[in-house]
């Protein structure tokens, strides 16, 4: 649809044509008013401003969204682009329309492609706009299929970074609203951005097998028809080629090739009832050989969006598979709208769908786990986790249905039913046999949960588990067991660290610390100075300030470790690279002094059988100096410049680069090797988390020794 030129009478046509009973005024009213606002201003492309928030408008109208909606399209820049207040639009078109307006501007405001603590942050905030009301979010997706259909207009590393927004957020969003068609259209534009060789390979083996088959559509499509017709059914059919990202993703998944690829094709028959989705199945399995395994029926177990259907892949003479999906009218228009299906407009009047699920009761679904994660990493791959589900549905042996993504095991089985089953979890039987916990469980199976008193989850549970609920349980309880730990610990470092300033760590000393570090108790302050997230010298200068240890002090290289004997040197350990802040040991060595290690060093193992040569170490307190080497591994896009921009950004954290070895080299991609110079720990990690929200960054680890296939080295 062409909607760079729509007229307000235009839009307004394609409003009344499911909404006759439209406020025509008001929804004329907006589009005069934001005309006016965003009058003189340009897109990238040279066209009037304007024109995008009209075409963000009739996106909205092939949804069949209520007037509101609508004139928040309209007007959704206004407030953040423009003179135009919230006051102002509130005065003019209601408190309903200002609210959505603000809420769209909050989303648009959102960093969601920063770095994961921000990142994190930001999503909790997207889910509490949504939670407010979900239309927010549905403008929101319109204005970015609108960016996405015309990003051509923008500079290219723009491109790039919007595209990957796309696919890591606003897909998979659109898709767990039941927008499937949106998912599937933003998907594919994202691809053509970033892989655009791939799609178009793609593109080009459609138009070679259209040459060489016919249309396959049309012959299918005819045949389904027929078949229908015998069986009594009154249905429509209809056939598509799949998007060429759905096929390029599948070709991935099962590392297959084109040719290799049977269903590339779709079909969905609309009935007009119930009975009738069931009586079309028979006929089509009556008609064509069904595959094995690919049969869901979402028509009694329905997925949390509203979604209902009948999916099933079947197989013609030429082993040629389709994939059929069989729904109803009603079905199918939540289908194609999803959670938007509760605001719209069929002949003239607000759409009562049985099928539409209750937006406020969905996103409180959505949401409730979430609201329990304290950690920002655990919220993140929580919220990534569960947009990326596509569900199995299981049984208690009561016969009670479970719903959990596909890939699921029994540990998400036993958390899904209740916290207390997943961490008590022992063990499990799918079917009545006794299956080991990481079994993949699949749809339609009955699972029991075997529990014990005293259990507890293990780490390797996170390893087993896949969905967000599972596993921040499992790092609860596992904080809680470690938390006692880190307190023991702790207790020493800060009676060690008081000590070395001739005072006491005593509790009235402590509580002074964490009130000055705003921290909620004493045993969150110990348990966080055994788990290194502070350090003894932050501790005392909280309390004594003139005592601790001043920053500008810094500790000379040969003075940097504490414990070694009179005359005794050292060097680090090359395998781990320890740096000042983490914890370590020393191994001593006939004639050659002590190599430092940090004490989770894989190399200590071969000493184990040799206390005599252990020795204990801290690194001592104070600002060091910059020449402390560690290695990142970093896996980079190959585009122009990029490695450069990398460079700038270490220079500008005040690190040195010694050494560069490239590990790979692709045409898209290559990973490298980085030697820097820092301080401490904390150095190193600031420097991670600020080269991690780099667009171009696909990968970041800390490279600690282990075999490393040398390429190709750059001296710096």
């Amino acid at each position: 649809m062409q909607t760079a030129d729509f007229s307000a009478d235009a839009l307004l046509d394609l409003v009344r044509a499911y909404n006759p009973k439209t406020n025509a005024p008001l929804i004329r009213a907006a589009y005069e008013f934001g005309a006016e606002m965003h009058k003189g201003q340009k897109r990238h492309s040279g066209e009037p401003y304007f024109t995008h928030p009209v075409a963000v408008a009739a996106i909205l109208t092939e949804q069949q969204l209520d007037d509101a909606t609508i004139i928040t399209a309209l007007l959704h820049d206004t407030i953040e682009d423009t003179k135009a207040s919230f006051t102002e639009v509130e005065k003019q078109f209601g408190r309903e329309v200002a609210e959505l307006v603000d809420g769209v501007t909050k989303l648009t405001n959102l960093q969601l492609n920063s770095t994961e603590t921000k990142q994190a942050e930001n999503f909790r905030k997207l889910f509490m706009a949504m939670s407010k009301d979900l239309r927010v979010i549905l403008v929101k997706l319109a204005d970015r299929l609108h960016n996405m259909r015309t990003i051509k207009a923008m500079r290219q590393e723009k491109q790039g970074k919007k595209a990957r927004e796309t696919m890591d957020i606003y897909a998979p969003l659109a898709g767990r609203m039941g927008m499937q068609w949106m998912r599937e259209e933003l998907e594919d534009l994202a691809f053509k951005v970033l892989n655009p060789e791939g799609r178009a390979s793609i593109m080009r083996r459609f138009i070679t097998l259209q040459r060489e088959s016919g249309d396959v559509i049309q012959r299918i499509t005819t045949d389904m028809r027929h078949e229908l017709e015998r069986a009594g059914v009154e249905a429509e059919v209809f056939g598509r080629a799949k998007k060429p990202y759905s096929i390029w993703r599948k070709m991935q998944e099962k590392e297959l090739s084109f040719s290799r690829l049977s269903d590339i094709y779709g079909f969905r028959i609309i009935t007009r009832s119930e009975e009738d989705c069931y009586q079309s199945l028979g006929a089509i399995h009556q008609r064509w050989r069904a595959v094995p395994g690919r049969f869901k029926d979402y028509i009694s177990q329905p997925k949390s969006n509203g979604y209902r259907s009948i999916h099933t892949t079947v197989s013609g003479r030429d082993g040629k598979r389709v994939e059929v999906q069989i729904r109803t009218r009603q079905m199918h228009d939540v289908a194609e709208s999803g959670v938007a299906a509760h605001w719209s407009y069929r002949d003239g009047v607000r759409a009562q769908n049985p099928f539409a699920v209750d937006p406020a009761k969905w996103i409180s679904q959505l949401t409730e786990q979430f609201d329990a994660e304290e950690d920002h990493e655990d919220f993140l791959e929580a919220v990534k986790l569960e947009m990326y589900a596509d569900q199995v549905f299981c049984f208690t042996p009561k016969g009670d249905v479970v719903k959990l993504p596909r890939g699921a095991t029994p540990i998400d089985f036993a958390y899904a039913i209740h916290t207390r089953i997943g961490n008590a979890c022992v063990g499990a039987k799918v079917d009545g046999m006794r299956v080991p916990l990481w079994t993949r469980v699949k749809n339609g199976q009955s699972i029991e949960i075997i529990s014990a008193e005293g259990q507890t989850p293990q780490v390797t549970w996170l390893d087993i588990a896949t969905t967000g609920k599972a596993k921040s349980a499992i790092r609860r309880s596992l904080r809680a067991v470690d938390k006692a730990r880190f307190v023991k610990l702790g207790q020493e470092l800060a009676r060690s660290a008081f000590a070395q300033v001739g005072r006491k760590a005593t509790d009235k000393a402590l509580r002074t610390a964490c009130k000055n570090m705003r921290l909620e108790s004493v045993e969150d302050l110990l348990a966080q100075l055994g788990s290194s997230e502070l350090t003894g010298r932050e501790v005392v200068q909280a309390v004594y300030a003139d005592l601790a240890p001043r920053k500008s002090d810094q500790i000379s290289a040969q003075e940097a470790v504490v414990g070694l004997e009179p005359g005794q040197s050292f060097d680090r350990g090359t395998c781990c690279h320890p740096l000042p802040g983490e914890r370590i040991v020393g191994i001593t060595f006939k004639g050659k002094g002590v190599t430092v290690h940090a004490i989770d060093c894989d190399k200590l193992s071969a000493y184990e059988d040799q206390p005599e040569r252990w020795i204990d170490l801290r690194w001592h307190d104070g600002t060091h100096p910059a020449v402390y080497d560690a290695v990142i591994d970093l896996t980079l896009s190959n585009g122009t410049g990029n490695l450069g921009r990398i460079c700038t950004l270490i220079g500008e954290a005040s690190a040195n680069i010694s050494d560069l070895e490239f590990i790979e080299r692709k045409p898209d991609f290559y990973r490298l090797l980085i030697y820097v110079s820092f301080r401490d720990v904390a150095h190193l990690h600031g420097l991670m988390m600020t080269l991690e929200a780099d667009s171009d960054v696909a990968q970041i680890r800390r490279h600690r020794g282990g075999d490393v296939v040398k390429r190709e080295r750059v001296s710096i």
